[in-house]
C-alpha cells in the first residue's frame, strides 16, 4: 500500500515547503518538505542557502527528495502495522510517522494492532508537543478515524540565507500541482483493500460480461432448435 494522492497533498499541507535549508521550530536544519539529515541524503547542511533564482527547478528538486522520504516512512508504517489498513488509515499513519518518527513505538499503534481502534484514535492525541502541533494531530486523528482529509493548498515559504523562514508565500500548490511535480497521476491508481472493500470496477465489468454471455447462450440455443 502506498500513500494516496489525497494523503500526499494532506502531508505536504501539514509540512509546508521551504525550497532551501532552514532551522525548524526546535532548531533542526531542515529542507524542502520536512527533510532532515536523519532521513538520509542530501544533508541540508551541504545545500545552498537562500531563495533559489529558479523556483520551478528548485521545487522539482524538493519533491524528488520528498518522494524518497515518503517511501522510506511508508515502508516503516507497513512494517509496524500488522492489521489490514484502509487508505485513510494508512495515509494518517504515514503523516504521523513523517512528523514524529515514532510509528514503531507509539502505544496507539499497539492498540490498533490489537484490534482496538477506539483506543488507537484516542492515543494519537498523546503526541501533542510542541503545542503548535496540536492542530495537525487532530487532523491526523480525524483522518484516521473518519477519513476526513484536510482541504486547501500547500504553501511554499520564502527563506533567508541565514536559514530563517520568512512567513511570506512564494507560491501555493494544489494537489494537482504537487502530483505533477512528483510525476504522479492525479487520480488514485490502487484499490482500497480494507476489510469489506470491493473493486467496483471489476465487479461491474464481471457482471456485464456474465450478462452478455447469458444472452448469447439463449440465442445460440434458439438457433439450434
Amino acid at each position: 500500500m502506498r500513500v494516496s494522492p489525497e494523503g500526499i497533498a494532506a502531508l505536504v499541507i501539514h509540512e509546508g515547503i521551504v525550497p532551501a535549508p532552514y532551522l525548524d521550530s526546535v532548531g533542526v536544519l531542515t529542507y524542502g518538505v520536512g527533510h532532515t539529515a536523519a532521513a538520509g541524503s542530501p544533508t541540508p547542511a551541504s545545500m545552498e542557502r537562500g531563495m533559489p533564482v529558479d523556483l520551478d527547478a528548485a521545487l522539482r528538486d524538493v519533491f524528488e527528495v520528498f518522494e524518497k522520504d515518503l517511501e522510506k516512512y511508508s515502508a516503516a508504517v507497513r512494517r509496524a502495522v500488522k492489521v489490514p489498513m484502509a487508505k485513510h488509515e494508512f495515509d494518517a499513519a504515514v503523516s504521523f510517522h513523517f512528523n514524529t518518527g515514532a510509528i514503531g513505538r507509539a502505544s496507539w499503534v499497539k492498540h490498533w494492532n490489537a484490534g482496538n481502534k477506539p483506543e488507537a484514535v484516542k492515543g494519537i492525541m498523546s503526541w501533542k508537543k510542541p503545542p503548535e502541533i496540536i492542530k495537525r494531530r487532530k487532523q491526523e486523528r480525524d483522518l484516521f478515524a473518519y477519513g476526513t482529509y484536510p482541504s486547501g493548498k500547500a504553501t511554499v515559504w520564502e527563506v533567508s540565507k541565514s536559514g530563517k523562514v520568512i512567513w511570506k508565500a512564494a507560491r501555493r500548490l494544489s494537489m494537482s500541482d504537487i502530483l505533477n511535480l512528483m510525476d504522479k497521476p492525479t487520480r488514485p491508481q490502487f484499490v482500497d483493500h480494507a476489510p469489506g472493500a470491493r473493486d467496483d470496477k471489476k465487479t461491474l465489468g464481471g457482471g456485464l460480461a456474465a450478462l452478455i454471455s447469458a444472452i448469447l447462450n439463449i440465442f445460440t440455443r434458439k438457433g439450434k432448435k
